[in-house]
């Protein structure tokens, strides 16, 4: 397998594409954050007679770890998803604002297979009129590639494969 500081680079790189990735200034106790803004407009013939306006926003919060305990994973997990909420503006053009946690670690506790499926986390704004927030969650463990999600974090299966497989490293290889 890899190292773990290998696979958090790639982590950061396989979001950069679409993200705006920061791993410089960021408020403990993560590593990394991206961010993914979309706006959709929908207009009627002329741009001056826009029919809809939709935002869609992820918060994406990144941690790396020698060993993960439950306690640790615990306290990411509730910090991640506070902060994501801090930054949705909910309104009439909102759609979803959803929040991520990727964790890689070294190595981690043997209740935490078990316990990354009851971390969930949802929200819906004016039931649902003004948008909903989602929370989606992967650990990682580099020593040995298992990774384990939440409900929503399925999602992420196919990314967590690509990079430990390095099809999305070796396309930005060629890239450059």
């Amino acid at each position: 397998m890899m190292s773990r500081d290998e696979l958090f680079e790639r982590f950061l790189l396989a979001y950069s594409t679409y993200y705006n990735v920061n791993s410089g200034n960021v408020r403990g106790p993560f590593d990394a954050e991206a961010v993914f803004e979309a706006t959709q407009e929908q207009y009627f013939l002329l741009k001056s007679a826009k029919i809809s306006e939709i935002f869609s926003n992820e918060f994406v919060f990144f941690a790396k770890r020698d060993h993960l305990t439950w306690k640790e994973l615990k306290e990411l997990d509730t910090l991640a998803w506070e902060r994501g909420m801090e930054r949705v503006a909910p309104g009439p053009n909102h759609r979803n604002s959803d929040v991520t946690l990727i964790v890689v670690t070294e190595s981690l506790d043997e209740d935490i297979p078990k316990g990354v499926r009851k971390l969930k986390h949802s929200k819906s704004y004016r039931f649902g009129l003004w948008g909903y927030s989602s929370y989606k969650l992967a650990v990682t463990e580099s020593s040995t590639g298992k990774t384990c999600y939440n409900g929503q974090g399925d999602s992420l299966k196919k990314l967590v494969a690509d990079i430990y497989q390095s099809k999305l490293f070796q396309k930005k290889e060629r890239k450059k």
